[in-house]
């Protein structure tokens, strides 16, 4: 049976992160919240919905990923399948069997939950994360014939793939530096549609201008620097 593990990176998502939790489907093996120094109630209430909670001190999305892949890395029991998802109830964890569908389906390496235009709800994207995605998956169509249309945080990825790419962005990059290095290792790849939903809270990114500034720097600075080495 295939072994499916979801990581959730979270800072103060008190008021949504149990909505997520209860609504992943039964079929994953393990649910891991990586409290990224939130002084809320977020780890108390991920805890009391069933799910590990793992601290990471360091503020930053990538540094709380990479946290829930060390804890994956130290286990004996490994998943053939990690998930990537946001703790503020935007996105709809009940899709995630659609997410890894076509990885047990059809053995490809990496999918990402597409947030469609049809399939968002009105303001649950803002403009600048909109122009920003259009940039970054237009840039990286450009430089490496890409078909990503999104830079979804809605994820999945075999495990061994994803040790295969050696992470290390620490903040605001750590997706497109994913869908990158998916390319150069020339990984399978797909996206599926999904629906996407106002979030519960502020986002810590787009709902800032000092956030947003220092995303599109990272992840335009990301796609850049593989266009070099190319």
């Amino acid at each position: 049976m295939t072994k499916v593990k979801v990581i959730i990176p979270a800072y103060n998502e008190a008021d949504s992160i149990a909505h997520v939790i209860h609504d992943i489907p039964s079929t994953v093996n393990e649910i891991i919240v990586v409290s990224n120094n939130s002084t809320d109630q977020t780890e108390h209430n991920a805890k009391a919905a069933g799910a590990t909670v793992l601290l990471e001190p360091r503020r930053g999305y990538g540094y709380a990923c990479l946290k829930g892949m060390e804890y994956l890395k130290n286990q004996e029991d490994k998943p053939d399948i990690v998930v990537f998802l946001d703790g503020d109830y935007s996105d709809y964890p009940e899709a995630l069997d659609k997410i890894i569908a076509p990885i047990i389906n059809d053995g490809i390496d990496f999918v990402i939950g597409s947030r469609v235009k049809a399939l968002r709800a009105p303001g649950s994207m803002t403009k600048p994360q909109i122009f920003g995605n259009w940039l970054a998956t237009t840039l990286m169509h450009l430089f490496f014939n890409a078909k990503f249309t999104d830079l979804g945080p809605f994820r999945a990825i075999k495990y061994e793939k994803l040790l295969a790419l050696k992470m290390e962005d620490k903040t605001y990059g750590w997706t497109v530096e994913m869908q990158l290095k998916v390319l150069k290792h020339k990984f399978s790849y797909t996206e599926i549609p999904v629906n996407y939903r106002n979030r519960i809270g502020v986002s810590k990114v787009s709902g800032t201008i000092k956030g947003a500034i220092f995303a599109g720097i990272k992840i335009l600075g990301w796609i850049f620097k593989y266009s070099i080495k190319r």
